[in-house]
């Protein structure tokens, strides 16, 4: 497993698609954008789901965390049974995201990679991309980062995704 942290806007996405052009093998890659996306409309404005506050914070719920949890260890078994997976995920807890992670893969091999772009540069991201609350690149763009250790960073305030992606897959091989 690959497993990408960055803010929200920090090019992980790009980043994703770029592995899978550039990686010799084939890898499905998972967000959690996706996983929002597939809960009922119902979670994204309830207290046990996950909310979007008008300046950019997001705040999740007991309900969201059981579903997240469910997926994450879906995960974790298709890589068990041989699929290679890249995530696409945002670490509000930065060292508890991580170890919560942790937690689910047990022994399994992963390259934990940073993705980071400056708080400005990803705040622009968001305004051109209209489907994110504005200031979530800001509030994000360290938050996610606190206490998380990684095999290797990129950064994607002047560098394009896939020369990011190619230095990841240089770790992969």
């Amino acid at each position: 497993m690959i497993i990408l942290n960055g803010g929200s806007s920090a090019g992980k996405s790009g980043i994703v698609r770029c592995l899978q052009a550039v990686l010799p093998q084939p890898w499905l890659a998972f967000g959690i954008d996706s996983l929002i996306d597939a809960m009922p409309a119902a979670m994204r404005s309830s207290d046990d789901g996950i909310g979007f506050a008008a300046d950019g914070g997001v705040s999740v719920g007991g309900d969201f965390r059981a579903l997240e949890g469910a997926w994450a260890q879906g995960l974790v078994t298709m890589a068990r049974a041989g699929a290679r997976v890249v995530i696409d995920d945002v670490f509000l807890g930065g060292a508890g995201s991580q170890e919560r992670w942790r937690g689910f893969l047990g022994d399994l091999d992963v390259l934990w990679v940073g993705v980071r772009c400056e708080a400005t540069v990803a705040a622009a991201r968001e305004t051109a991309r209209g489907d994110r609350v504005a200031g979530m690149a800001a509030k994000q763009a360290d938050l996610v980062h606190r206490g998380v250790v990684y095999d290797i960073e990129v950064d994607t305030t002047r560098t394009e995704s896939l020369d990011c992606a190619r230095a990841i897959a240089a770790r992969v091989a």
